[in-house]
């Protein structure tokens, strides 16, 4: 007689076991892809700063001073709000964009109001990975299709100090920057509002006229700007560096990133490092060109 032995199957705790086990290397899993990712999102971003740092070096090296922070436009072949970014066009490689936008500077008076004109021509090197809205052009409010960037023009303290190498009509040389260039800053990152109304790169009006919020900001701005009414109450004084959300329109008045503890920035030297929230005490004295202040930057 045959001795048939049933089979055994797995109980309902093994199985719960079983699921358990699978869950946290699935968590395991998904946490290092996430760090992977993290991790290559914030260096492509630094090599974007890189990028622009090259960039505004040959454009003093033909110019023989920084691009202006945002163009007046009173001189030949600018026009009104004018932003540095539009300015390096030719010495990123972006010439077609260039000859557009200079196209549109003979035609109107202000470029975001007829076509053709490249203010919807989203720049890989303008945008950092991580936020996906600056990879290609987005609906501003829904009323206007524009492109932004993550990265802002270093003002100074605030814009209207314009002690920094950035800011509206700015005519810098480096050898203005008598602080060095290794202890100041050139620019640095900020996403967009949540409505897409304030991280424009080209002719960004910013909140006064000024491209202030647009493209160039201080490290300490007013935390609510006067007399601008798309920014709700954010309190009184003044903005410091510190984490942001996407979600909340005050955090576009201060540099912060979505990489994890802080914000890279580019040095007027060409160097890129990714400053930490700890030390905002120290970014107004980056963010100046001469004002004499020692700095010591934790290594």
């Amino acid at each position: 007689m045959i001795n048939i032995r049933p089979r055994r199957g797995l109980t309902l705790i093994e199985t719960l076991v079983v699921i358990a086990i699978i869950s946290v290397l699935l968590g395991l899993v998904l946490a290092a892809t996430q760090r992977v990712r993290s991790t290559a999102a914030r260096s492509q971003c630094q090599n974007h700063l890189r990028q622009l740092g090259l960039g505004l070096s040959n454009y003093h090296a033909a110019h023989g001073q920084l691009p202006a922070g945002v163009n007046r436009g009173i001189d030949p072949g600018t026009f009104p709000l004018m932003s540095w970014h539009v300015q390096l066009l030719p010495y990123i490689e972006q010439d077609a964009v260039w000859q557009q936008a200079t196209n549109a500077a003979n035609v109107q008076p202000y470029p975001y109001t007829q076509l053709p004109h490249p203010f919807a021509t989203a720049i890989r090197i303008y945008g950092c990975p991580a936020d996906e809205r600056v990879q290609s052009a987005v609906w501003a409010r829904n009323r206007l299709l524009v492109a932004l960037t993550s990265y802002l023009g270093i003002a100074g303290t605030r814009h209207s100090q314009r002690d920094g190498a950035l800011y509206y009509n700015s005519r810098v040389k480096l050898t203005d920057i008598t602080d060095g260039t290794s202890n100041t800053l050139l620019a640095g990152e900020r996403p967009p509002s949540p409505d897409m109304w304030i991280g424009w790169w080209y002719a960004g009006y910013g909140v006064d006229a000024t491209g202030t919020g647009d493209t160039v900001l201080g490290a300490r701005e007013r935390a609510t700007p006067l007399g601008y009414q798309d920014i709700p109450d954010c309190g009184p004084g003044f903005t410091r560096f510190q984490p942001g959300r996407l979600d909340d329109t005050c955090a576009a008045m201060h540099f912060w990133s979505l990489h994890s503890g802080g914000a890279n920035f580019l040095f007027a030297d060409g160097g890129v490092r990714l400053l930490r929230y700890e030390i905002a005490d120290m970014l107004p004295a980056l963010a100046t060109r001469a004002g004499g202040e020692a700095v010591l930057l934790p290594e």
